[in-house]
């Protein structure tokens, strides 16, 4: 399994699917449907069944049951895209075979190093296959381990038909991280009672809570005059934007949070005299106190319109996926045999709130409860980005241990 896995994985992370939030295409980019193409063909190869992409990139397969039991049919989903922050382009994996525990130079040239000093979870993985970036792409770990973890998974049960199982769906999905995954996603035609995520990191995570989340734009238009003449009469957009933000609580943001506690954060700061935009996003896992936080800058925005004028500050406040707890609590026995399957497999389940969402965040409002299972990677969205073979073989294991349990619950 160990060689299958790296090849798949190496394999995907070559192919650039950046997801790109300025694009109207659903996939945002191009890349994405050329690794949907791919997966389609392999898909077939390994011997799925109904196997589709649809025209916005939507890749779905089914493993047939070989049980008489009723069993409900649950799915496993991973996307395709990888963070817009730092770029995909041209990823070189290195793999790092018994790592000895010290520093790992990703890039001799530009003196890139992976150092147990800067990443003291790395003591973690001694003795484990890593594979990490070469320093200048990030590696696309997020999701791409979790498609790798999924195909291995289905191609183990389709050559061991003695292991028993109901119907299996996957699907593999685009733009998760630009938050529209599930926004042409076909709940009806998927067809699952319940399905995971395969998005998360480190050994053992499974999370069923997520944020409550939003975003917040703000347009401040200004007055620009010859600063000579200016008196009395100009008026600096940024003066007002930066007057905006310093009335949100300042230790409520992302840099002073963790756990539980939510936080605005300003994404984005562009302007001049004239006119100055403020992009932000509010998160809270607390529905009443996410509630609270978009009253709050609709507060500051109307004493600022009282200030100085009604038309002078636009807010347009947008929500983008609520806390999955709510829909999936009441299903819990999804949670409970995940639990069970990392427990059987010796390894020590992790439930803790995700602080972000994931497509299983939008999907259980859409009737599929959704949780979230870990795929073995750590330092998402950079250069420093690496994950554990090892790790990625033990999340592979527990997506056949959740399937033989919902059989022999069954």
């Amino acid at each position: 399994m160990k060689q299958e896995i790296i090849e798949r994985f190496t394999k995907y992370v070559k192919v650039n699917t950046q997801s790109d939030p300025n694009s109207n295409t659903c996939p945002s980019t191009p890349g994405q449907l050329e690794l949907g193409k791919m997966l389609v063909k392999e898909l077939k190869a390994i011997g799925m069944e109904d196997v589709t992409m649809d025209e916005n990139g939507y890749v779905m397969a089914t493993l047939p049951a070989n049980t008489d039991k009723d069993v409900p049919t649950i799915g496993f989903l991973a996307h395709m895209d990888t963070a817009t922050e730092f770029t995909g382009e041209n990823v070189n994996p290195q793999i790092v075979e018994n790592y000895d525990g010290g520093d790992i130079v990703l890039n001799e040239s530009l003196n890139i190093v992976l150092s147990p000093k800067d990443f003291p979870e790395l003591a973690n993985y001694k003795g484990h296959t890593l594979i990490t970036t070469d320093g200048t792409t990030l590696l696309g770990a997020d999701n791409k381990a979790g498609i790798a973890e999924i195909m291995t998974a289905m191609a183990y049960l389709i050559q061991h038909p003695e292991i028993k199982h109901g119907k299996v769906r996957v699907a593999f999905t685009p733009d998760e991280e630009i938050g529209r995954g599930p926004h042409k996603f076909d709940v009806a035609k998927f067809g699952a009672k319940f399905a995971y995520t395969v998005d998360g990191g480190p050994l053992g995570e499974l999370e069923y809570e997520s944020f409550n989340a939003a975003e917040a734009k703000i347009t401040i238009k200004g007055k620009n005059v010859h600063p000579g003449t200016a008196k009395g009469k100009m008026i600096n957009s940024m003066k007002i934007a930066m007057e905006f933000h310093g009335q949100l609580p300042a230790n409520e943001a992302p840099e002073h949070t963790e756990g539980y506690e939510g936080f605005y954060h300003l994404l984005s700061f562009q302007g001049n005299v004239e006119e100055t935009m403020l992009h932000y996003i509010i998160r809270d896992f607390d529905r009443q106190q996410f509630e609270a936080r978009k009253a709050k800058m609709q507060e500051i925005a109307a004493k600022l319109q009282e200030k100085y004028g009604k038309e002078r500050i636009m807010i347009e406040i947008k929500d983008q996926y609520y806390n999955m707890k709510e829909k999936i609590e009441p299903v819990r026995e999804v949670v409970d045999i995940a639990y069970e399957a990392m427990k059987n497999l010796n390894i020590e389940p992790k439930i803790s709130p995700i602080r972000g969402g994931t497509d299983g965040s939008q999907l259980s409002y859409m009737g599929l409860p959704t949780p979230n299972i870990f795929t073995g990677g750590e330092n998402f969205h950079g250069r420093y980005e690496y994950i554990s073979v090892d790790n990625m073989i033990k999340a592979t294991n527990v997506i056949i241990e959740i399937i033989k349990l919902f059989e022999q619950k069954a």
